[in-house]
């Protein structure tokens, strides 16, 4: 069982963080009036072993789905963004666009590298041209997360630039730090303050394998009404790890439509989140085998609806 005084620690530092990044004040709980969290990994809520290899699991068709191919640049389909600014969060590692640091492997698959050297830190960050551009689908991606001391991987989504962080939201569906093995999947759409301390769904699940090497099925569904709108709300998103439905979270009034957000893939290292800790020499990889944006999610609609009248809800 993971420390929660230690997660709650990471997730103020990472909120800080992206909020010095685009000038905002920032008060947590624990500054002024207290709020009860309920432990992660709750008992009736333990992580599902992944689905064995022999049993088929149907994947929808895909209406984007990026090209791997070693002929095919990176920058085809990702901007590269760029600096070693610290991101707000005090991070180690300078973005650039470099070749060692993102590129397609001849097995067609997506290389996010971040490389150590003696004391000289440089990765990749990429954001999706494409935007999610619908009023509901599904994001599936198959990764292999780094998982080290130090690093930081990440596959999350933020709205189509310019935003307003964090009101218009933030939503992680890969994200994992300093080899814990834990992945956290959240939806952020307020400050981290006695109002807004509600506006936080989060989900702590334990993958004791992650750390084998083996591709990890992520997915995540969302679904609006086409009348949504960012004053009045609408919306539910369920998150899926190895084909399980691991947190269920409504998309709120103030958010950004869902239609207009972003898909970014990085490797953060050092920094508040990662305790100070800072990576050895070496490269860490993480390797994206399949990405793509479906009309439909695995197991069809129906199964959505199943899944969220019984699924776990996220904490704040």
């Amino acid at each position: 069982m993971p420390d929660f005084k230690s997660l709650l620690d990471k997730a103020k530092a990472k909120a800080e963080g992206f909020a010095q990044q685009h000038n905002i004040p920032t008060q947590f709980p624990g500054q002024g009036q207290q709020y009860p969290i309920p432990p992660p990994n709750h008992p009736n809520q333990p992580y599902a072993p992944p689905i064995p290899p022999n049993k088929p699991v149907f994947s929808p068709a895909a209406y984007w789905q990026p090209s791997f191919s070693p002929s095919t640049p990176v920058s085809n389909n990702f901007k590269h963004q760029l600096g070693a600014h610290g991101w707000g969060n005090n991070e180690l590692q300078n973005y650039i666009s470099a070749n060692e640091n993102s590129f397609h492997t001849p097995e067609n698959k997506l290389i996010v590298r971040a490389i150590s050297s003696n004391g000289q830190y440089t990765s990749a960050r990429l954001t999706s041209h494409k935007t999610l551009s619908k009023q509901r689908g599904s994001l599936i991606a198959v990764a292999t997360p780094p998982c080290a001391t130090g690093i930081w991987p990440a596959l999350w989504l933020l709205p189509n630039e310019p935003f307003q962080w964090p009101n218009e939201g933030e939503c992680d569906i890969l994200e994992t730090w300093n080899a814990d093995c834990i992945n956290h999947s959240c939806f952020h759409w307020g400050q981290f303050n006695g109002e807004d301390w509600n506006k936080h769904r989060v989900m702590e699940s334990h993958i004791p394998d992650m750390s084998s090497g083996r591709p990890i099925r992520y997915e995540f569904v969302w679904e609006q009404d086409e009348r949504a709108d960012r004053n009045t709300g609408g919306g539910r998103g369920i998150w899926y790890i190895d084909n399980r439905a691991v947190m269920k979270a409504p998309i709120p009034a103030g958010a950004r439509r869902m239609s207009d957000w972003q898909i970014i893939i990085n490797v953060a290292m050092g920094g508040n989140v990662c305790q100070g800790k800072t990576p050895a020499n070496g490269h860490y990889d993480m390797i994206i085998h399949e990405l793509k944006l479906c009309d439909e999610p695995t197991g069809g609609w129906s199964r959505f609806e199943a899944d969220w009248r019984a699924g776990p809800e996220g904490h704040p």
